[in-house]
This record gives C-alpha cells, sequence and structure tokens, in this order.
C-alpha cells in the first residue's frame, strides 16, 4: 500500500458530520490551494508523470494553467485526452501512477496531479462549457460500443472525436457501468457521472439504453446492421465467493448485489425511492480493495452500529488506496486482519447469526507477488455478525462471451485480444475488465482509448 498521499491537504467533511448522509466527503482544493500546488511543478522537460499515466495526458501543460489561473485553459487541455476529468480526480488510483513517477515524490510529497484535475475539471463544471470539437470530418463508418462504463465512454468519445459515427448501447437504463452502480455517492456524486456523459454525448455519440447485447441483439447482428466495428466494454460484474459452508444463507451479500442496490436502486436515498436493503447492526465485510471500503462505509451510513473488515493478509498487502483505508478507520471501522473466513453460521429463520474465522500468518509471495496468507491450525474463533458482504473480487461478465462462441476467453473468464485489444473475432475489439478481470477506472479508459486508435487504424 502507498502511504505518499495520506498527509491529505484536500479539505473534507468532518467523520462525525459525513456517516451520517451520502453527501461528498472530499470538497475540492480552493482556488488557493490548487493554484499554490501547482506552482511546485517542477515542469520537467521529459516528464516522467505522464508515462504513469493511462490516458497519456499532458500533465505539466494542465498545471502550468492552473498555476498562470487560467482554468478554463486548464480543463480544456485536460479533455483534449480525457473526457472523463471530474471523474479521475477523484476515484484514479493516482499514487500508484502519475505521482508515483512525480520527481518531487523522490525527496518530499508528489504533486497532487489528481486533487488538481478534480479542480480543474470541477471549476469548469461550475463556470465553462468548453466545447471540444471532433479532428475530423464526418465519417460514413458505423462503430458499436458495448457498455457505458469507464472503458466504453472512453471509446466512443475518442471515436467520436475522429468523426465516426457511434452507437454506445448499456444494458442497464443508466449509463456509467461500475461508475453508477459500484462506487458510492459520498466517493463519486451521480451529478458528475451524468454530466460527464453528458459530455461524451455532445461529441454526438448516440446512446441507447436497455440494450444487453448478447440477448437483445448479437454481435453478429450487429455486424449484419451495418457497424463496421465493435468494441466490448462490458465490465466485471461477476462475483467471487469464497466457496464456504452456509455462504448462501440469507444476510450474505456479494459486493456486486450490495452496491447496485444501493447505488443504483437509490437505497441511500430511502424512503424517498423505496427500494431499501436489509442491514443488521453487525456487518462484516470480507476483502481490502476499495470496493470492501465503499461496501464498508456504505453500511454504517445505512445504519449498522458496528462495521468490520476481515483481511486474511495485513494493511500493508491492502489493495484499497491509502485515502480509503484512512477514511474508513476515521468513520469508525474496524479492521480485523490475518483472518480468514472458514464457515457461516444462520440462525432458526436462515439468517447469518455469527462467521468463523481461522487466523492466518503471512507465507512466501504468490502469483500477487503479496505474501501468502497460511493458516495458524487449532486457531478457529467466532464473530457474532448479522449481514455479511463479499468483497473479494469479481470476474469477467459472461454473458457475451456465452452468447458469441466465436470469442475465445481465458480459463478464468477474461475476453482474449491481441496486442491491439482485437478479439478473435476480426473486427471485434475489447477492454477494460472484461479482458483484465476487475481493475481500476482508468486502466479501464487506457484501454478504451488504445482500443479507439486500433479501430481507427484497423478500419484504414
Amino acid at each position: 500500500m502507498n502511504n505518499q498521499l495520506s498527509e491529505r491537504i484536500m479539505p473534507e467533511r468532518s467523520p462525525a458530520e459525513r456517516i451520517r448522509d451520502f453527501s461528498e466527503v472530499a470538497l475540492g482544493l480552493t482556488q488557493a490551494q490548487a493554484v499554490a500546488e501547482a506552482k511546485r511543478c517542477l515542469q520537467c522537460k521529459k516528464p516522467p508523470c505522464v508515462s504513469g499515466c493511462p490516458v497519456e495526458i499532458d500533465i505539466p501543460a494542465f498545471i502550468a494553467e492552473i498555476a498562470k489561473e487560467d482554468f478554463a485553459a486548464a480543463a480544456k487541455k485536460l479533455k483534449e485526452k480525457n473526457s472523463l476529468p471530474a471523474i479521475c480526480g477523484r476515484v484514479c488510483p493516482q499514487e500508484d501512477q502519475c505521482e508515483k513517477m512525480c520527481i518531487l515524490g523522490k525527496k518530499s510529497t508528489p504533486i497532487r496531479i489528481g486533487y488538481l484535475e478534480r479542480f480543474a475539471a470541477d471549476w469548469e463544471r461550475q463556470n465553462s462549457k468548453s466545447k471540444i470539437s471532433r479532428e475530423a470530418g464526418p465519417n460514413p463508418n458505423k462503430i458499436a460500443v458495448v457498455g457505458a462504463g469507464p472503458a466504453g465512454l472512453t471509446c466512443a468519445a475518442d471515436l467520436a472525436r475522429r468523426g465516426y459515427a457511434v452507437t454506445l448501447f448499456e444494458s442497464l437504463h443508466l449509463p456509467g457501468g461500475v461508475l453508477s452502480y459500484g462506487i458510492p455517492e459520498f466517493r463519486l456524486p451521480k451529478a458528475i457521472v451524468h454530466q460527464e456523459v453528458e459530455f461524451v454525448k455532445s461529441l454526438g455519440v448516440d446512446l441507447q439504453v436497455d440494450v444487453l447485447v448478447g440477448k437483445t441483439v448479437t454481435i453478429e447482428q450487429l455486424f449484419k446492421e451495418g457497424y463496421q466495428a465493435v468494441f466490448l466494454g462490458a465490465g466485471a460484474g461477476l462475483p467471487n465467493f469464497m466457496g464456504i459452508p452456509g455462504e448462501n444463507v440469507k444476510g450474505v451479500y456479494s459486493a456486486n448485489e450490495f452496491l447496485v442496490r444501493v447505488n443504483l436502486m437509490k437505497a441511500y436515498q430511502f424512503p424517498q425511492y423505496l427500494t431499501p436493503v436489509k442491514i443488521g447492526k453487525k456487518v462484516a465485510v470480507i476483502g481490502a480493495g476499495n470496493v470492501a471500503m465503499d461496501a464498508a462505509r456504505c453500511s454504517l451510513r445505512l445504519g449498522a452500529s458496528e462495521v468490520t473488515i476481515v483481511y486474511r493478509r495485513t494493511e500493508n498487502e491492502m489493495p484499497a488506496r491509502a485515502e480509503e483505508i484512512e477514511r474508513a478507520r476515521e468513520e469508525g471501522i474496524k479492521f480485523v486482519l490475518l483472518t480468514a473466513p472458514t464457515e457461516i453460521f444462520a440462525d432458526e429463520n436462515g439468517w447469518v447469526k455469527a462467521m468463523e474465522c481461522l487466523k492466518m500468518q503471512l507465507g512466501e509471495p504468490d502469483a500477487s507477488s503479496r505474501r501468502r496468507p497460511v493458516p495458524i491450525p487449532g486457531s478457529e474463533y467466532q464473530i457474532q455478525v448479522d449481514t455479511i458482504v463479499v468483497a473479494i473480487g469479481q470476474t469477467p461478465n459472461p454473458l457475451i462471451p456465452k452468447a458469441d462462441p466465436r470469442l475465445k476467453t481465458q480459463k478464468w473468464g477474461g475476453v482474449i485480444v491481441d496486442e491491439n485489444g482485437m478479439a478473435t473475432v476480426p473486427g471485434v475489439f475489447a477492454g477494460g475488465d472484461l479482458v483484465r478481470g476487475a481493475a481500476t477506472v482508468i486502466s479501464a479508459m487506457g484501454d478504451g482509448k488504445k482500443a479507439a486508435a486500433a479501430i481507427a487504424a484497423w478500419l484504414k
């Protein structure tokens, strides 16, 4: 875990206040803070930060505009490469990417590139409406993009800028993918997702919701309808489970289901929306990635009195962002580490009442290059809980590959692509979590950008 950014300068709401609602926690830099932070940038001749950015933003250039207090120019510079800057400024793990490469970070604190990206994007949302023109004239080629998540939105935007006629198909009733159904309001307000999607549509992208490609329409049919290339960005919608006894009793959620109910079905706005989530007083969240932190912090806001993260390694191996772990701690979430659940017990009505756990110790590194947790024999003990959220990752959406047997997949479900992002069907490209398994928003965007360039090259 990277602790470089644990020294947080962005104003935030106090833990006591914020755990009572779903309003945004981090409030953004003030204008004075943003300008001061931008002036710290060394404006390197060969900026290493750019090599750490999956969507290749000209980072020193947009920061230089903030330092000059030309915030409109900063936003315009950002949007040359990134169609979703207000989202990335909030949820992108900059500390492991661009900020990790910052020269200043070698001796002190790196430039807080993410905070500055959020500042410029928010300033533009509130003060101006910059128009990004197409880079080329209208192109008769029709392209279908499947999935309106980070990969699909980025691919669609980049293709539209090149002049292509792009249709973006989304299976749900709202676009955004994981941005809409996965990341809670307090970390990423839905109004911001909506506004960034509107920007992508303003480039000429035709968004069609409630279309499940593979069922409503097949890939083959899309080609018959005149689409000359298809990009698949359908995400990782299939949750992983632990495979332990009692995992299917009432009161055990996958993080996918739990967060979809909270976010997309508006459980966080009950009783305005009559879609509540049943949650007990003692909640255990299994896992320690960003999704686990989101589920734990949502549970607290939905009325749980005690929320515990149960993780089989130590804090050093936690995949979640340092900021999110700190915020969870500030909000009173407990951490039980080096612990793995082995069985779940139900009461006489079939609802969760307890979870048996085994203590672990760390052995040699495994395939993820983190030290493998090894059980300590005879260390079993029970935790009293009445709700469990399993947040141990997810695998690619199997609906599209199953609907088109020509698409070859990895054993674990990821769609196989070549170095250009093309799948095993000519003209079909794929990226994001559908190819990688659960990864970051920005890596999915990077795949979308790369695929857009590859589609344009392939069509030529």
